[in-house]
């Protein structure tokens, strides 16, 4: 994903910054404890599909 597409874009449910995990293509945002997908190179924002970080197995936590 390209650096100013990341810098253009925010939380759906704060409105706060995501990182970027490269490796299994996710957006993070650690303020909300949420993953959000990226399928196909778009960005799933949507706060109902987003992922809470504390429900992850260990597996998927890396």
């Amino acid at each position: 994903m390209k650096q100013k597409l990341l810098d253009s874009i925010a939380c759906p449910k704060c409105f706060g910054k995501l990182d970027y995990n490269e490796k299994k293509q996710k957006l993070i945002c650690v303020t909300d404890g949420l993953e959000y997908s990226i399928v196909d190179g778009i960005a799933v924002l949507i706060e109902s599909e987003a992922i809470e970080l504390d429900m992850l197995t260990p597996e998927e936590a890396v």
